[in-house]
């Protein structure tokens, strides 16, 4: 059953607040009176209102000073002026103060109804996009990123530093789908910014003439087509974070002026020469090394030292093949939820496949492989065949944390020698490990000197 919307309605003429609520009874609404602001307060303090309905030229409390009470303590709850004939002049400044309308009487009947529907979806526009911002704070927090990794975890802490530094640049480093937009998002809502001013910019994904203006906007005849003014995502992003995704890939040309922006904290439309004030955190992400494109002359070098202000580094799943129970039961989770199924979870001869599966897509590719394999499950445990991977290849084996190439030993015709296939071994974990041999006794688990052999 629809619950019928709750609305306050204030004057000192018993008259027009009889009137009033009888009016607001046949509209399916639930009205309470009060005579004057103080009981009016009191009531709000009571229990939440949808609305308030109030005439401005009231003893004891007015109009003006009620309204100034319910911005202050109750946000968010729209207030409509009523004044009397010839008194627009104070309507006008009750909507100057933070008003949503005013009404004048003697009423217009269709006028009152129309506009108390009006500020009642407002209401309830405002309250969805509250319960939204909520929701998603709550979704992306640091804590809401499984992890049990020692360099995972390390992240974490350096991103939940940097969280309240909002003018610092921040940059992501990490392959496609290890959840930089994640990790973005979370140091977005950790910080004191607007939670509704998060805008993400694929700079791959819009092609090159028109990358400026999505990013600054453009004025009217900037150039062919550009019919009217328009703001760019510098702008839609005022007060809260805007996420330059593939960074690596945004043209030479327009990097020049994306670091005049990081500098100068200000920036100019398309085919204006105003500028305007860039009032956001910019966080860049790239699965690419910038150094080395750098190095190539396809980034500018001021530019990568301007956004790797304060790096941060999200290992690839194959890396911290620990989490991946972790992230299993995580997804299952919200699979359970989103497609209404029991789901008791993952056999252990598909675990085992997951764990020594590469995941070139990382957490976004475990995250699909599961809800294939939910989807495909009918109350039963996930199996390998419902999991959809290529099985690891018998020339592939694990060790330590990674999967790598097993090499063949060389078995001698003649008379065998411990020694010698020893040897073999540490020559192989060598390659394998690229010459560090550091590394290379952590994953035989010998001592480092077992590699200095005469």
């Amino acid at each position: 059953m629809k619950k019928k919307p709750v609305i306050l309605v204030v004057d000192d003429d018993p008259l027009s607040l009889a009137m009033l609520e009888s009016i607001l009874q046949q509209e399916g609404c639930s009205p309470v009176t009060a005579l004057n602001g103080h009981e009016a307060v009191q009531l709000l303090e009571q229990q939440p209102f949808d609305l308030v309905l109030s005439d401005m030229v009231m003893p004891v409390m007015d109009g003006m000073e009620l309204l100034g009470q319910v911005l202050k303590r109750f946000p968010g709850t729209p207030f409509i002026a009523v004044t009397a004939d010839g008194s627009v002049s104070g309507a006008v400044e009750a909507i100057r103060q933070g008003a949503y309308d005013y009404l004048e009487k003697p009423f217009n009947l269709d006028l009152l109804k129309i506009t108390i529907q009006q500020a009642l979806d407002y209401h309830r526009v405002v309250q969805e996009n509250r319960q939204i911002r909520e929701l998603l704070k709550e979704r992306y927090t640091f804590q809401s990123i499984v992890t049990v990794s020692p360099a995972m975890k390390q992240t974490l802490s350096l991103a939940a530093r940097v969280a309240a530094a909002r003018a610092t640049t921040v940059a992501i480093y990490g392959e496609s789908g290890v959840g930089k937009e994640v990790l973005a998002r979370a140091i977005h809502f950790a910080s004191d910014a607007q939670p509704n001013r998060f805008v993400a910019v694929n700079c791959a994904a819009v092609p090159e003439h028109l990358l400026e203006s999505e990013l600054f906007g453009h004025v009217r005849g900037a150039y062919t087509g550009a019919d009217r003014d328009r703001d760019g995502k510098f702008s839609a992003a005022r007060g809260g974070t805007l996420l330059l995704d593939e960074i690596g890939d945004m043209p030479l040309s327009l990097q020049a002026k994306l670091l005049r922006v990081l500098q100068e904290r200000v920036y100019e439309k398309v085919g204006s020469n105003t500028c305007c004030p860039a009032e956001c955190r910019v966080i860049v992400a790239t699965n690419r090394n910038l150094a080395e494109l750098v190095a190539g002359g396809r980034f500018r070098e001021d530019l990568y030292h301007r956004i790797n202000v304060f790096p941060l580094t999200i290992p690839p799943l194959r890396e911290r093949r620990d989490d991946i129970p972790l992230l299993c039961e995580h997804a299952l989770g919200e699979l359970r939820q989103h497609l209404g199924k029991s789901l008791p979870g993952i056999s252990q001869k598909a675990m085992e496949m997951m764990l020594v599966y590469p995941w070139p897509g990382n957490v976004r590719e475990l995250r699909n492989c599961l809800e294939r394999a939910a989807i495909l499950t009918d109350g039963e445990l996930i199996r390998p065949e419902h999991l959809g991977l290529t099985s690891v290849s018998s020339d592939q084996a694990i060790v330590g944390d990674g999967v790598f190439t097993n090499y063949a030993l060389k078995l001698p015709t003649g008379q065998l020698s411990l020694a010698a296939l020893t040897n073999q071994i540490l020559d192989i974990t060598l390659e394998r490990c690229g010459g560090n041999k550091s590394q290379a006794a952590k994953l035989l688990g010998i001592a480092r000197k077992n590699f200095y052999r005469t």
